[in-house]
C-alpha cells in the first residue's frame, strides 16, 4: 500500500528530524522568540510533503470506497489542509510538526493492518489492529489534548490566526473521539468473535463501515 509507505516514512522521518530538538521534548520552548523563529529547510520540505499528500487524498476521495465515516473523512482532510497551510503562513512550524507527528504515529499501523487483512493473515492482522487501537487512543486522546493542545492554548497569545487554528484543532479532537468510539467497538468485536471469520470485502465494493470496522468485520 502506497499509503503505508507514506505514513511510515513520514512518521519516522519526522521523528528523526525532531528527536534532537529541545522544543520536541519541552513544548513550552515551541513559543520562544515566536514568531521570529527560523525555518530549517528540512521542516519546510516536510510541511510541503504533508500538504501535498492530504491534497491528493481530497482529490481521490470521490474514487475511494464510500464508508459510513466518509463525511468525517472529508472534514478531517479539509481541517488538516487548513491547519498545515495556516500554521505554515503564521510560522507556527514547531507546533505544527509536533501535531503532524502525533497524528502520523498510528496511521501507518492501520495501513499495515489493512494489508495483512487483504493478504488474509487474520491472526497477525488482529494483533496489529489492537496495537493500532492502543496507539491511536493514546496519541489522540491522551498525548494530543493533554500535552500538545494544552501548551497551545496556555502558552500562545490569542490573535485571529491562533483562534482559527484552535477551532480546527477542536474539530480534529471531536473526530478523534468519534473514531476512538468506533475503534473500541471493533476491538471488542475482534476479541469476542474469536475464530469466527469470513472472506475479506473487495476493494471496489461499497462499505457501510469505517476502515477500522471493515477490518474487524472481515476477520
Amino acid at each position: 500500500s502506497w499509503r503505508f509507505v507514506f505514513y511510515f516514512t513520514s512518521f519516522f522521518s519526522g521523528l528523526a528530524l525532531l528527536y534532537d530538538k529541545p522544543w520536541f521534548w519541552d513544548h513550552t520552548v515551541c513559543w520562544l522568540k515566536f514568531p521570529q523563529q527560523p525555518l530549517p529547510p528540512a521542516l519546510g520540505w516536510f510541511y510541503l510533503l504533508e500538504l501535498s499528500f492530504y491534497c491528493s487524498l481530497v482529490a481521490t476521495l470521490p474514487f475511494d470506497v464510500k464508508r459510513k465515516d466518509f463525511k468525517e473523512q472529508i472534514i478531517h482532510h479539509i481541517a488538516t489542509i487548513t491547519l498545515i497551510f495556516v500554521s505554515y503562513c503564521a510560522n507556527i512550524i514547531r507546533f505544527g510538526m509536533i501535531v503532524m507527528l502525533v497524528h502520523d504515529a498510528s496511521d501507518y499501523i492501520l495501513e499495515l493492518a489493512k494489508m495483512l487483512h487483504y493478504l488474509k493473515w487474520h491472526r497477525v492482522c488482529e494483533v496489529v489492529f489492537i496495537v493500532f487501537a492502543v496507539v491511536f487512543i493514546t496519541s489522540r486522546l491522551v498525548i494530543f489534548p493533554l500535552t500538545v493542545y494544552y501548551y497551545f492554548v496556555t502558552k500562545l497569545e490569542l490573535f485571529p490566526i491562533s483562534c482559527l487554528i484552535n477551532a480546527f484543532l477542536v474539530i480534529l479532537q471531536l473526530l478523534h473521539i468519534f473514531w476512538s468510539y468506533l475503534i473500541i467497538q471493533m476491538v471488542f468485536s475482534v476479541i469476542l468473535r474469536g475464530p469466527k471469520r469470513q472472506d475479506a470485502r473487495s476493494d471496489t465494493e461499497e462499505s457501510d463501515g469505517s476502515e477500522a470496522e471493515d477490518l474487524a468485520k472481515n476477520k
